[in-house]
């Protein structure tokens, strides 16, 4: 990994210098727009639309459009007395249990690494966080945006979660709500018993992204210059359950006998006798 950033952890009087990393990273597979005929890629331009002439990114300024569809441009010496943090430091605000941050907040994620003269404030940090079961909420500024973060550990690691802004955050204002919806105690008993028969521990190597796998057959099935079949067709969306407690119930026949099926025990082995 190649870091992006570079900064340090201020916490009260310590400062551990840090190299900021990408966590995540998306495995779609990307496409270009080309020219059916002959594959061509497909250029943009960058044209005003006033005089129709192409402008080079030199001219090119930011622009707010006002609710009159009017234009205030914005120039980079407008930018530069905003108060956006420069100093490049991830100050810790305070601690807090890592379940009254709802997880909606979380944006993106990032690992710390700590330079060669802040490891050991790194680990003494980082096992003292662990050891609280707290997570730092601190304040960051990335790429000309402050955001709020969240400092936690993974597998020794610091993680750096950026979060939105309260008011970023959408309200559920759906008409459901308000309706009087009657659910009958026995119908939110099977539903409960739905759930039980499907605990789990969770395991991301059990998942995978099956449809990004068909596409990677396609494109390799084309550069070998192979007929490419057609998937099978899949079994219909099923609607809306007429009888609740039927579905319900049937539901949880199957995934008990899913689970009874998967958890089914092998035939115990004879133990070798000793010599």
């Amino acid at each position: 990994m190649r870091s992006i950033w570079k900064g340090a952890i201020s916490f009260g009087l310590v400062t551990i210098p840090v190299k900021l990393y990408s966590a995540t990273e998306q495995k779609d597979v990307t496409f270009h727009q080309v020219h059916r005929e002959d594959g061509g890629r497909i250029r943009y331009k960058r044209v005003c639309t006033v005089d129709g002439e192409e402008v080079p990114y030199s001219d090119i300024a930011k622009g707010y459009e006002l609710p009159t569809g009017e234009i205030v441009v914005l120039t980079d010496e407008d930018f530069e007395d905003l108060p956006l943090s420069t100093s490049r430091r991830i100050d810790v605000l305070q601690f807090t249990p890592a379940d009254q941050i709802d997880p909606i907040y979380f944006a993106k994620s990032y690992y710390l690494e700590p330079d060669a003269q802040g490891a050991k404030p790194y680990v003494l940090l980082r096992d003292a966080l662990e050891n609280s079961g707290q997570v730092a909420v601190v304040k960051v500024a990335l790429r000309q945006r402050e955001s709020l973060a969240t400092l936690r550990v993974r597998e020794g690691v610091f993680v750096l979660e950026t979060m939105l802004w309260p008011d970023e955050i959408r309200k559920t204002d759906f008409g459901f709500l308000e309706e009087d919806v009657d659910v009958r105690p026995q119908e939110l008993k099977m539903a409960e018993s739905l759930i039980a028969t499907m605990v789990a521990d969770f395991d991301p190597g059990e998942y995978r992204d099956a449809y990004r796998e068909a596409l990677q057959q396609v494109i390799e099935a084309k550069v070998a210059g192979k007929e490419v079949i057609a998937a099978p067709e899949g079994e219909e969306e099923a609607g809306p359950a007429v009888d609740l407690m039927a579905a319900l119930r049937a539901s949880v026949e199957a995934a008990k006998k899913e689970r009874g099926a998967t958890t089914k025990k092998e035939p115990k082995k004879k133990a070798r006798k000793s010599a």
